[in-house]
């Protein structure tokens, strides 16, 4: 791909290659149909397993939805495909990843898509600035393996990572990462909100309490509960367990933690080109930033991830990782 190119509306794919074909874009390579390539929390699309290079098609949308961050708590988000988090999106290095972003968003404002992945101005955010109603098309090159964060970087951009717009895309390195047998995505963030009222089920953004750094609800996967009963993580004993954590503050650091599970491997910062570090028992993770855990539970039961700023905790920082399996007396006992 000798340049980038973008599209200012959809188009059919005749109009497209026509496009491209008068502004000079030389894409042959990439005209085979693109591999889509993505999932919503906690699910992680599958291993990429190919040996070349290829191009990545993801669509992503910017949208309304009202979602509740705690129990019995609305809260009118801004999102991406109408999730908080948007989806995981997983390439490979080299790969070209051809974005197409729709502004759904009937308030008015515009949206666009920084990618802490992409290499060049704005993150590619410049390049997808899209007004409503419109759709814009995109490609970038993958040219670092590891874990990254995406978000929109319209202004204001503390409002728009406040209110839900950002998700996570994994980088493979060539050689591939190590077979597991459960992966699973995680996003913690922050949500600034005005206190609830009696007989309101909705609370509202606060940019003052942003200001102030003073969040309301810490939570993982855009909810107090995402992570809890039905949703907890499952597992079973001797399996191992890779979890891509983010953290998109906007405000705090993270200091990720398993009870009762120590991290057998950690790709710090989101880092799948160094060795990891091994036997770890938390993990700092910083506000646009991210890592990569792997476990392997010995022991049945529910494991506890957690903030360990632990008063987040009770603000809704905390899930579960269910574990089944034949109790292991020889470890874990007493009377």
């Amino acid at each position: 791909m000798k340049k980038l190119c973008v599209l200012k509306n959809a188009a059919p794919s005749l109009l497209i290659l026509l496009f491209l074909a008068i502004s000079g874009c030389n894409r042959s390579a990439d005209l085979k149909t693109p591999i889509e390539s993505m999932s919503f929390a906690p699910n992680v699309p599958p291993p990429i397993t190919r040996t070349y290079e290829d191009t990545v098609r993801v669509y992503l949308s910017a949208s309304m939805k009202d979602i509740e961050i705690s129990p019995g708590v609305m809260y009118h988000a801004w999102t991406f495909n109408d999730h908080v988090p948007g989806p995981f999106l997983r390439t490979r290095l080299g790969d070209i990843l051809e974005v197409h972003i729709t502004n759904h968003d009937n308030t008015g404002m515009l949206h666009n898509v920084d990618f802490h992945a992409v290499t060049g101005p704005g993150g590619g955010s410049i390049l997808t600035n899209v007004a409503p109603g419109q759709t814009r098309i995109a490609y970038f090159k993958m040219m670092h393996p590891g874990l990254f964060l995406y978000h929109c970087a319209t202004h204001p951009m503390t409002a728009h990572i406040s209110n839900g717009m950002y998700g996570t895309i994994l980088v493979q390195p060539k050689s591939g990462l190590p077979q597991v047998d459960h992966e699973y995505y995680v996003m913690q963030s922050e949500f600034y909100t005005t206190a609830p009222v009696k007989d309101s089920l909705f609370v509202e953004y606060s940019p003052e309490d942003g200001m102030r750094e003073d969040p309301r609800f810490v939570v993982f996967n855009g909810s107090a509960d995402a992570l809890m009963g039905s949703g907890a993580l499952q597992a079973k004993t001797g399996e191992t367990v890779r979890i891509y954590f983010g953290n998109i503050g906007p405000n705090k650091i993270s200091s990720f933690h398993i009870v009762g599970c120590i991290m057998d491997k950690v790709y710090r910062e989101g880092d799948l080109v160094s060795d990891p570090a091994r036997s770890i028992q938390t993990t700092l993770v910083p506000a646009g930033g991210a890592v990569v855990v792997e476990v392997q539970p010995i022991v049945p039961g529910a494991y506890i991830l957690l903030d360990h700023a632990m008063f987040r905790t009770e603000k809704g920082a905390m899930g579960l990782l269910v574990v089944k399996g034949e109790p292991r007396p020889d470890i874990y006992n007493g009377q």
